[in-house]
């Protein structure tokens, strides 16, 4: 059997449940809206992109496998159109509002789902005051007591903005440079940010900025770019910190001086495009996390004994489907764009590849079953 026939025999062994479904063009967002939902949006250039509110089958929805349901594919329910492409997105929690960020990048685009029809339609702008041909603003979204959007491609032009408003109600207010790979806010008053060099903060926005912070990822790294992402489950470090050579570090949140561990991942090559890096902290499992943005696979680990610096791990689970499923007609394998996991159902995940090709898989712990 040749190698994509081996690995359908044995999903059958390594998966739970998988579902393969095409978009009209590939994604980097995968956004949940609710745990039934999900909103994807394309990201070529000069050209109208999608966004679009998907469905998910419906036993994907339920909290158990019940047998067979006669729904096995994504529905549409609400879909639009972006003049730009769509390099971010987020939704507003307990609204119909959604955040779009892409290039060109000197602002950002409010969305509406619409009630009564199918339609997602642009309701405004908000003004990122970047330098045309500057990096596109990361987003994030305080939801609370106002709605507010965190975005900001650089240090230096780091903000809150009520949404309703438009008025800035936080702004860094420094002069420093440094570009952005990720925003996220961890409650009402605070939020993490990581820069491409590695540099980790923690912001409170009741106070003048003075984040808590590591300017530089952990000894040993060979530069690169780096993503991360706060959250875990279970004791120990909550902030992971990818590198695009494959370096993860995990860190503790009350101290962010030193990580916790460094260890390198088995990853083929460095990223191809350090703008695809994912990591991220399952919800629903202790002491889990997923990567991707090296090649067709996503990686998940179990960090648990994880200690010290530089040694080499291994996943717990790698899908491969994005790969032996791929039917683009091209030599090259897809890059998985991004991923995400279920809220819900705790070894569900979804992720996208440059193929314009989406997966739902659930992974089998074979630890459990020997």
């Amino acid at each position: 059997m040749d190698p994509a026939e081996d690995w359908l025999v044995e999903s059958l062994r390594l998966y739970q449940d998988f579902h393969e479904f095409d978009l009209s063009g590939a994604t980097r967002v995968l956004e949940w809206i609710g745990d039934k939902g999900i909103l994807v949006a394309g990201y070529e250039s000069l050209k109208k992109n999608e966004i679009l509110h998907l469905i998910l089958p419906l036993r994907l929805s339920v909290k158990e496998n019940q047998g067979l349901f006669p729904e096995r594919d994504f529905k549409v329910r609400h879909g639009g159109f972006s003049d730009r492409s769509v390099f971010d997105l987020k939704h507003v929690p307990d609204t119909r509002l959604l955040v779009t960020s892409g290039l060109p990048g000197c602002y950002l685009q409010v969305w509406q789902v619409a009630e009564d029809s199918d339609v997602i339609k642009a309701v405004s702008t908000i003004d990122a005051h970047e330098k045309e041909g500057h990096p596109w603003p990361r987003l994030a979204i305080f939801s609370s007591p106002a709605p507010g959007v965190l975005h900001g491609a650089r240090l230096s032009s780091l903000k809150v903005v009520d949404l309703e408003s438009h008025k800035s109600t936080y702004t860094s207010g420094i002069s420093e440079d440094e570009l952005l790979s990720s925003l996220q806010v961890l409650d009402a008053n605070t939020f993490a940010f990581c820069c491409t060099s590695g540099r980790l903060g923690l912001v409170d926005t009741r106070q003048k900025w003075a984040p808590s912070e590591n300017l530089r990822p952990s000894p040993g790294s060979a530069g690169g770019r780096w993503y991360a992402e706060v959250g875990g489950r279970g004791p120990g470090p909550r902030i992971a910190s990818l590198g695009s050579d494959g370096q993860l570090c995990l860190l503790d949140l009350r101290d962010l001086s030193q990580p916790v561990s460094s260890v390198q991942c088995p990853v083929s090559t460095p990223s191809p495009d350090p703008e695809l890096l994912r990591v991220t902290w399952a919800p629903g499992l202790d002491n889990c996390l997923a990567i991707s943005g090296f090649d067709g696979t996503v990686q998940v680990y179990d960090v648990t004994s994880w200690n010290g610096v530089g040694g080499q791990v291994e996943p717990l689970f790698t899908h491969r489907g994005h790969i032996f499923l791929d039917d683009s007609g091209v030599d090259t394998a897809p890059l998985v764009t991004t991923h995400t996991w279920h809220p819900c159902k705790p070894r569900t995940l979804l992720s996208a590849a440059s193929d314009a090709s989406l997966h739902v898989w659930d992974w089998v712990d074979l630890r459990a079953s020997h």
